[in-house]
């Protein structure tokens, strides 16, 4: 059989192809690696299967949004009944009602729900609904925390010591950011109390809203500190902020999400992944003195939002079903998966003396190249040298029959069992064992 990176492969083929009529051969940038992709012909539950016929077990589940895995029988029941129904229309349905009532019965600061079709509309929506309910122009956001692919939400996302300054400065994400966007961005340091809440004050009269990650992915996954949710809850309803919670990622922790796992009071909340069944979703929740501003029934609203495949009822329906399997005892299987992988890596790091470790939260892992202790965005930095060895790592695992992100992210899902863990295990430490080529 012909394996990627082989040149003969299906795979070079594509990518090949792709090059022609698409920038750099892809669409994503996220699912690249040296020296060209791997291309997905279909996946099975807890794997996928590449187009030369490569079993991999997925430990990516596109990114998080896929936590029953692959083409899960009651899934795609659902969404083929539905299809045959009509896949959108301009009108309401039913499916969009029962979805938002699942989501609503998950948290306490869930009483209504306003849909949009990815996490980055998600937090773009919050972040104007906050602007229009104070009347206030600026954000807060932790440095190096992702908050998907809007201007405002990427400032500082991968600042470097050469500019992120003493308190961290505002730096554009891409090219061509304007001035105004970094201007009314506040760049506060993850889990640091007395730092945060004084550049917060320093600039209270202009802040609409604090946008948080209680477990931030670029952040190797590390838990938001209760000193630091509680000075932020405080400070925002005393100057009279919003409080955005991005449980893009994090609702898979708990069934009520993060924020009932963790004990964070959220204005506003974030959703998306998960909650679209693996069909493309994002959500706004929260609680109905802030939704409001959604409502249309005395004219325009504060903030109009709508959308041509917002809470299309394919995704409504495979979301519902994708909750509904979603238990306690399902998430609480997960999690133990999650700690199982956590702990059997590192102790193969250590083993080897490979200088790396794993990180993670509930379901979710990432494999750094260092073994500094990570509690923010400056502790967790990885230089050149550390980047290369992680991606090195990925690049075998990818070749030993096991798909991670070559940043090291992870994710687990329902179908995977402990046994396919341990295999990940051993398979990482054969790897480090026989050295890496970086």
């Amino acid at each position: 059989m012909i394996n990627w990176p082989d040149a003969a492969s299906r795979s070079r083929a594509l990518y090949d192809r792709g090059l022609k009529v698409l920038p750099g051969g892809i669409t994503r940038t996220l699912p690249w690696q040296e020296p060209f992709p791997v291309y997905a012909a279909r996946g099975e539950g807890a794997y996928v299967i590449d187009v030369d016929g490569t079993r991999r077990l997925d430990l990516l589940n596109n990114f998080a949004s896929l936590i029953h895995g692959h083409a899960h029988p009651a899934v795609v029941e659902a969404v083929r009944r539905q299809v045959g129904n009509g896949s959108a229309f301009t009108l309401p349905t039913e499916q969009e009602v029962a979805l938002a009532e699942t989501i609503c019965g998950r948290a306490e600061s869930f009483e209504q729900v306003r849909f949009c079709n990815s996490g980055s509309e998600a937090v773009m929506s919050a972040i104007k609904a906050a602007r229009a309910i104070t009347g206030r122009p600026k954000i807060v956001k932790a440095e190096g925390v992702y908050h998907g692919a809007y201007d405002y939400a990427e400032v500082s996302l991968d600042s470097s010591p050469a500019n992120w300054g003493n308190d961290p400065n505002s730096i554009g994400y891409s090219k061509g950011v304007p001035k105004g966007v970094t201007d009314d961005v506040i760049v506060i340091p993850f889990n640091d109390v007395e730092a945060s809440e004084r550049v917060i004050r320093a600039n209270a009269g202009d802040i609409a809203a604090v946008l948080l990650d209680a477990a931030p992915s670029y952040l190797g996954f590390v838990q938001i500190s209760k000193p630091f949710i509680a000075m932020i809850e405080r400070v925002t309803r005393e100057i009279g902020a919003v409080l955005i919670l991005d449980e893009v990622i994090t609702f898979r922790s708990h069934t009520g999400g993060a924020q009932t796992l963790l004990g964070v009071n959220p204005d506003l909340t974030t959703l998306a992944k998960i909650i679209g069944g693996g069909f493309p979703v994002g959500a706004v929740a929260g609680r109905r003195e802030f939704m409001r501003i959604y409502d249309h029934r005395e004219g325009k609203p504060g903030l109009p939002w709508s959308g041509t495949f917002t809470a299309n009822p394919v995704t409504m329906t495979a979301g519902k079903v994708t909750l509904d399997l979603l238990d306690h005892a399902a998430i609480d299987r997960l999690n133990q998966l999650g700690d199982r992988l956590i702990d059997g890596v590192n102790a193969a790091f250590a083993k080897s003396s490979f200088p790396g470790q794993v990180t993670g939260f509930g379901s979710s892992f990432m494999i750094f190249g260092h073994t500094r202790s990570v509690s923010d965005y400056r502790s967790g930095y990885s230089t050149p040298e550390e980047t290369r060895r992680v991606a090195a790592l990925q690049h075998a695992l990818t070749i030993e029959g096991f798909h991670i992100a070559r940043t090291g992210k992870g994710f687990l899902s329902t179908p995977m069992t402990e046994a396919d863990i341990d295999r990940f295990i051993d398979a990482v430490s054969r790897v480090v064992d026989a050295g890496l080529e970086m």
